[in-house]
């Protein structure tokens, strides 16, 4: 354990199985820096997020947490109060996304949290606390995402982009980063309530569920999109790869929809399309920090009160169900 003195008692949201069996229980507890697992860094959080995978850690069917009791939340802001490394200070604002935070280390839903300081981003100048989770894992992997189909060579002028799970965090920001840069966006959604709010997004084109994934998918379909962003895997996935343009590429970040994936090699023979693998987690921190600099300037959205909003620490319990059933929509930012 770390030899930090003891902070004064704080909340967190920590989830327990009693009886190490049975249905798993989100709650606020208190807590003293005692509780926290070791790291360099100790960070009063300022805000934190409501991610998929944060309810899944809520869950006893997730696989997401091993042992309990534990803090989820998979990403946080927040200043340094104390550091045992000599890359930060006590006063330094932080960003802290992806490695283990949330899933096996305790995470952002804590007013503190201690942290390895190699997990650390310093927040960019042009970003505010706020709007770093406004962005969080999902901002992080729309931009990886974005990133990867530019440096694929599908660019505004290449044609339509689809982004597919388009109501949920990573596809909302998908929309608005690929819009704000001049492409012509298709957004796909199940819930046709989120059209309004995607357009105003940019997305130009608005396809229900029904009509982006037919009865049949033939190995080789007309060619409709230079490029995609898919949030949602499976099923979805394996519809869009046969109509995606002549040396188009796909970036693939989803799993709700399924991890079996149902091609043929056609499309990347035939017509010399990519299927690019977007990682989130293990990103290298030289990607990471170039990644939230971009964040910060040309891929910040330009709408950000049309994409999130904000609730405090306590209400987060009665969050989590409703996004595991798909009723989310796009970010959830946590106050502390």
């Amino acid at each position: 354990m770390s030899s930090y003195p003891t902070v004064q008692l704080f909340k967190a949201i920590v989830v327990d199985r009693p009886g190490g069996g049975g249905d798993v229980v989100p709650a606020i507890r208190t807590l003293t820096a005692a509780d926290l697992p070791d790291g360099e860094l100790l960070v009063r959080v300022r805000y934190s997020s409501v991610n998929y995978k944060d309810a899944l850690a809520c869950s006893a069917n997730g696989n997401i947490v091993k042992t309990y009791p534990f803090v989820p939340g998979i990403d946080l802001s927040g200043v340094v109060e104390r550091s045992e490394s000599p890359r930060f200070k006590q006063g330094d604002e932080v960003i802290v996304t992806g490695y283990g935070l949330g899933v096996s280390h305790f995470g952002g839903w804590s007013e503190y949290a201690r942290i390895p300081a190699d997990w650390a981003v310093p927040l960019p100048e042009a970003l505010s606390a706020r709007e770093a989770m406004m962005l969080g894992t999902a901002g992080f992997t729309a931009a990886l995402s974005v990133i990867a189909l530019e440096e694929s060579g599908v660019l505004p002028d290449s044609g339509q982009v689809l982004v597919t799970g388009a109501s949920g965090g990573v596809g909302s920001l998908a929309v608005a980063m690929l819009a704000k840069l001049g492409y012509e966006v298709a957004a796909s959604t199940g819930k046709a309530d989120e059209a309004e709010r995607l357009r105003g997004l940019g997305a130009r084109h608005i396809l229900t569920r029904e009509e982006l994934v037919p009865a049949e998918t033939r190995p080789l379909d007309k060619q409709l999109w230079a490029g995609a962003v898919d949030c949602v895997g499976g099923r979805t996935l394996s519809s869009i790869l046969p109509r995606i343009r002549y040396s188009g590429a796909v970036a693939a970040s989803g799993l709700t929809g399924g991890v079996a994936l149902s091609a043929t090699v056609l499309p990347f023979i035939l017509r010399g399309i990519r299927l690019i693998g977007i990682d989130s987690v293990l990103a290298p921190m030289p990607r990471r920090t170039d990644i939230w600099r971009q964040l910060a300037g040309r891929l910040k959205p330009d709408r950000p009160d049309a994409l999130f909003r904000e609730i405090p620490l306590n209400r987060v319990p009665e969050i989590v169900h409703p996004m595991l059933n798909g009723e989310s929509r796009g970010r959830l930012v946590v106050a502390l």
